[in-house]
């Protein structure tokens, strides 16, 4: 089956520090190269052809994107002309700290201005309604629309933020969304298929939805690290169909522009169901499985009986037991 016509790309992150001068030129250089909105403490953030070039007001200069490595030098050359031979260097860090931020910086650079697929899940640790997992697939020239928007980790955005923003996300950005009910959830799970084998499963048929929609030119398809990747594959061994050239990273929605218009999308239609169900049982449902839950299950059930909790829980959760203790 075809699931696509992806290619990867390496991207590389080259960061030193200039002089005034340098800065100078380079403001002016790419003063009609300019994108609208810069990170913090940036004097300029550009578009380079395939290079993503930032000056920040400390006088660094990062480069990033898969002909980094070409600007940097050119870079370098003209720092070195500028200042009668001066030799600039790769920034390192030696703080161990200081060299996780770095690396997490880059990190979300390498993940961010590329087009990209990724996928994202919600209501797995929810006590109450299904789970959702939504895929997206994401172009460079969506970023500016999706920043304008605010979007980042849903995890991190308001649900009313989210009900407010996702409708246009899912009008905009192509999208698939599988929804396992809890009805379906309680029949299938297992001590043999537990919770990371249902999310594997999830995320494979969510992707391969997606990719059979269209042949999208991606450079990547990223999902959230829940599992290692050895792991992630063998819940899948059997299927015919697999999505295989994944990246798996850890905060995945908050590096990744497709991860986190997935979650953005599987959050907002996870609060309409839990909205509904509100609805439909008149009793405010709570989100999570906490004590607020044990106690609003304890109503269910005095009001509609336990047999209730089978199409609206996730039974093996150890609130059941609390609620029917």
């Amino acid at each position: 089956m075809n699931v696509g016509r992806g290619y990867m790309k390496k991207q590389k992150t080259i960061v030193y520090k200039i002089s005034d001068n340098t800065m100078n030129e380079m403001k002016e250089y790419f003063e009609d190269k300019k994108r609208l909105k810069t990170p913090p403490y940036a004097i300029f953030q550009a578009d380079e052809a395939d290079t993503v070039v930032t000056l920040y007001e400390s006088g660094k200069v990062m480069f990033q994107g898969i002909s980094a490595d070409i600007d940097a030098a050119m870079w370098k050359e003209r720092e070195s002309f500028l200042n009668n031979g001066k030799v600039v260097t790769e920034l390192t860090k030696d703080k161990k700290k200081d060299k996780k931020d770095k690396k997490d910086d880059y990190d979300r650079l390498d993940y961010y201005f590329i087009n990209s697929i990724g996928s994202d899940e919600v209501g797995t640790g929810d006590y109450f309604g299904p789970i959702i997992v939504a895929s997206a697939f994401v172009k460079k020239s969506d970023i500016s629309f999706l920043e304008d928007l605010g979007v980042r980790d849903s995890k991190k955005v308001t649900d009313e933020k989210i009900i407010k923003i996702a409708p246009d996300i899912i009008k905009r950005i192509p999208h698939s969304i599988i929804i396992l009910d809890n009805e379906n959830y309680n029949k299938n799970y297992s001590t043999d298929i537990n919770m990371n084998k249902i999310k594997a499963i999830l995320h494979n048929k969510a992707l391969l939805t997606l990719l059979n929609k269209d042949s999208y030119n991606y450079d990547m398809i990223v999902v959230d690290q829940f599992v290692n990747k050895t792991k992630y594959f063998e819940y899948l061994k059997g299927n015919p169909n697999v999505v295989r050239n994944i990246t798996f990273t850890t905060k995945a929605e908050d590096k990744c522009l497709s991860v986190a218009c997935a979650s953005i999308i599987s959050r907002y239609l996870f609060l309409k169901e839990i909205n509904r169900l509100s609805k439909e049982l008149q009793i405010t449902i709570p989100k999570g499985a906490g004590t607020e839950v044990d106690k609003v299950g304890k109503e269910i059930v005095a009001k509609y009986g336990k047999e209730k909790l089978y199409s609206i829980s996730k039974m093996n959760f150890k609130n059941t037991a609390k609620i029917l203790d």
